[in-house]
């Protein structure tokens, strides 16, 4: 499943991009209408699945792959575009720049650090007492933070930096992992820590489009955004998830929180020593 779904992302961010075309600060508005589909299927199914037996997920989720599939062939085909110059640059070029590098690293290390969380945050809270519906609504509280960044992120752009935004992000998101990690028992801290999901998946991906946009250039863009995808939410998170289940088997699901923020603590060493703005035309 995810070796198609990491494929097919990256066609999306340049398709909407594309697009948006001038307009590219509308991102977010666009972006968040995925957030809330997610709201609303781990709220529903969250809830279905206190009636009925886990057995019936499958049978639960085939008809939002129905509408996946039939949504898809409602986007209109492009038939291309002739390249009338060569490209300013290499793709080799712009990967090995010194920035490029430490901005993939940076989110191979961010995913890293999600591993526990898409992996273990669901077991993490039913070992602390909480029930399928009250998880699910965790997950949609997190996500309802995250839309709210993405309604506000062209705000923020003007006002801070690309390298402001992401260091500010990483922090948070350390201390979230913190927190989850220790006082998962306090519903408020919980609820709190929810929220800084908006800092750790909704300000860094938003920046992170732009970021692969102002580099790569219309030339590499679809590359650019399938590195990003591959290197981070593909590469990273696979890795992020095997190692807490080392953490988890050896120790406890906190212990796989903990490696999330020391994985965060290393991402902000790389972006304060090696984060460069991209440049304004590609």
């Amino acid at each position: 499943f995810t070796f198609f779904w990491n494929a097919i992302l990256p066609l999306y961010e340049v398709i909407t991009l594309r697009v948006l075309g001038s307009k590219k600060e509308r991102y977010g508005k666009v972006r968040l209408w995925g957030s809330v589909g997610f709201i609303g299927a781990v709220a529903l199914v969250g809830g279905l699945l206190e009636l009925v037996p886990i057995r019936y997920l499958p049978w639960l989720l085939l008809p939002v792959f129905a509408g996946i599939a039939v949504s898809a062939f409602l986007v209109p085909s492009e038939r291309g575009e002739r390249k009338e110059s060569a490209p300013k640059g290499s793709l080799k070029a712009i990967v090995t720049h010194p920035a490029v590098v430490a901005f993939f690293l940076m989110n191979f290390l961010l995913q890293v650090s999600h591993g526990a969380y898409y992996t273990f945050f669901s077991i993490h809270l039913e070992q602390h007492g909480y029930g399928k519906l009250s998880i699910g609504l965790l997950w949609s509280l997190g996500v309802i933070a995250e839309i709210g960044l993405f309604l506000v992120m062209h705000r923020l752009s003007t006002r801070f930096t690309v390298r402001q935004i992401v260091i500010g992000s990483l922090v948070l998101t350390m201390i979230r992992w913190g927190l989850i990690a220790e006082l998962t028992g306090l519903v408020p801290v919980l609820i709190f820590a929810q929220l800084l999901h908006a800092a750790s998946y909704g300000a860094l991906h938003a920046v992170s489009v732009q970021y692969i946009q102002g580099f790569f250039g219309k030339h590499h863009h679809g590359q650019g955004q399938a590195l990003y995808s591959g290197l981070t939410f593909g590469a990273g998170g696979a890795l992020g998830a095997w190692m807490s289940g080392f953490l988890v088997d050896g120790y406890s699901t906190s212990a796989a929180f903990w490696g999330g923020a020391v994985a965060m603590a290393l991402a902000i060493v790389v972006t304060w020593r090696g984060l460069q703005p991209p440049p304004k035309e590609a």
